[in-house]
């Protein structure tokens, strides 16, 4: 390479940094990122004590890192050349074609989880159903790349199964016999509306009812981009549709002292669009359907599978109460007492179950 050569790729790499040096400074800062989801750092006060701990230039770091222009569409390009070399592991995330499975990793609490289960159907006289919910990771396990680690879901809903005392609820029996179906979101760690419902027809089926028919669906967005697009930093997959089976139609949810519809629409605007179901996660959500096939009373302590799961259970159900036990920390059999519930449902997906730190609750 001639000296001119080499001066003219030195000046072009100094003009490229100043550039976004420059682009730094005139850009507006960002306070959060609709593609990662998530908060971004802003710039840290500056103070000598702050810089003599380590605290400052730290902050200054994650704020330089956060705040890089062009930052979503850089990370997106890194991922692709990635992908190319033949990565398909981002962040905890497979790329299985044009789906995104969530490795599920082992846990600490998944024995004394169990346990409270257990303990939950000896603390009650009222008959507890357990719907331990196997992720995509363990129905499309087919799917992951090769070699790819994930937790035994099926060995441990084996284990679920035998406990004493309890109702069982065959989800992932029910999701293995239409596995190929579109059970989950591409790019979401939830099930779909269609996953709810066969989840739902095991629950009914498992509590001697009819379950209804799944009737029409109606597609309500075909942009969703969930949890698995965000973390992965896989942009260029295509958006899911959010599809709906029940109308809402008469039903009524109460949340926080309002009262309002099944569906808020609202998040259809908003990143989070699947917390259009019921309005996304809180401690108490009652919902109620005075034409509804019985005028039982359900409670289901529940994560936010639940969501999705509750219109076509407030067609079986006049009340159902669904209590978050993250947010509404109480004695699940002393909360179904007072509300005078007729059965208990423990509806968790197997992911978030086995880490919940708060079904401790569940036996107290």
């Amino acid at each position: 390479m001639t000296k001119l050569a080499q001066r003219v790729t030195a000046a072009v790499f100094c003009l490229f940094l100043a550039g976004f040096g420059l682009a730094h400074v005139l850009l507006p800062d960002r306070d959060f990122s609709p593609v990662e989801n998530r908060s971004l750092e802003g710039l840290p006060a500056f103070s000598w004590s702050a810089l003599a701990d380590g605290g400052y230039t730290a902050g200054l770091e994650r704020y330089l890192a956060d705040q890089f222009p062009l930052r979503d569409g850089w990370m997106g390009l890194k991922n692709r050349m990635e992908y190319l070399l033949g990565r398909r592991e981002f962040h905890g995330v497979y790329l299985c074609g044009d789906t995104l499975i969530n490795r599920v990793e082992e846990a600490g609490r998944a024995d004394q989880n169990l346990d409270c289960l257990r303990r939950l159907a000896e603390m009650t006289d009222l008959p507890v159903y357990t719907a331990l919910i196997p992720t995509a990771a363990e129905i499309w396990r087919s799917k992951l790349p090769r070699g790819a680690e994930s937790f035994d879901q099926r060995a441990y809903l084996e284990r679920a199964r035998a406990l004493p005392g309890l109702h069982w609820v065959d989800v992932g029996g029910a999701l293995a016999d239409h596995a190929g179906d579109p059970l989950f979101y591409r790019t979401d760690h939830h099930w779909t509306s269609l996953g709810a419902y066969w989840g739902y027809t095991a629950v009914m089926e498992a509590m001697g009812e009819v379950p209804a028919p799944l009737g029409t669906a109606e597609t309500v967005s075909e942009s969703f981009r969930g949890t698995l697009y965000s973390t992965s930093g896989v942009h260029w997959l295509e958006p899911d549709t959010i599809e709906r089976y029940v109308s809402g139609q008469g039903v009524t949810v109460e949340a926080g002292g309002e009262t309002r519809g099944l569906y808020v629409d609202s998040f259809l605007d908003e990143k989070d669009q699947y917390a259009s179901f019921l309005g996304g996660n809180g401690p108490l959500y009652i919902v109620r359907n005075p034409a509804a096939a019985s005028d039982e009373t359900l409670l289901v302590v529940r994560d936010s599978y639940s969501d999705s799961l509750a219109p076509f259970l407030s067609q079986q159900f006049a009340e159902i109460h669904l209590l978050d036990l993250r947010y509404y920390r109480t004695g699940v059999a002393q909360y179904a007492q007072d509300v005078g519930a007729d059965r208990i449902l423990v509806c968790y997906s197997v992911e978030n179950f086995i880490k919940d730190l708060d079904a401790v609750f569940l036996a107290q």
